[in-house]
């Protein structure tokens, strides 16, 4: 649903790109529904990434704290996201949602069916995720840049 594949070529940056500490779990997240439950309950932070609609320009970024997430994942832009509104919502029902959870991510140039990101999210995929590692290492995660003899 092109720019909303942003999640999963985020996703894939952070594995090609970077060494993080085997606390850190990446998840596919996005067509799991309520089996992402038990992940998001048993972390002690949760960190998503994906295409977020906040009506900025294509590509701006957004940073979602927890108290907010629910009003910007009211804004329907994919299928997978009522699953993902839903898990969080039953999280916080439950009490087990943990604390420190944010959403990054950038405003959707378009969804519609194909398989590229828009240029204006590719131009920003990698500050995208240069935001994330910086804020698993605020988490006190130690990420590194992989070298290319890791590659």
């Amino acid at each position: 649903m092109g720019d909303d594949g942003l999640g999963l070529a985020a996703l894939d940056h952070l594995r090609d790109r970077w060494d993080l500490p085997p606390e850190v779990e990446l998840v596919d997240g996005g067509t799991w529904g309520m089996n992402l439950l038990p992940v998001i309950e048993g972390a002690r932070r949760v960190l998503l990434l994906d295409a977020v609609e906040t009506g900025a320009a294509p590509g701006t970024s957004a940073t979602i704290e927890r108290d907010r997430i629910p009003k910007y994942l009211a804004a329907k832009i994919s299928p997978h996201q009522v699953d993902l509104r839903d898990v969080l919502a039953l999280a916080e029902l439950r009490g087990t949602l943990p604390q420190d959870t944010v959403v990054l991510g950038l405003q959707p140039e378009r969804v519609e069916l194909g398989d590229t990101l828009s240029p204006a999210v590719i131009a920003r995929l990698d500050g995208l995720v240069s935001s994330a590692v910086r804020l698993l290492e605020s988490w006190g995660h130690r990420v590194t840049p992989r070298t290319l003899a890791h590659a």
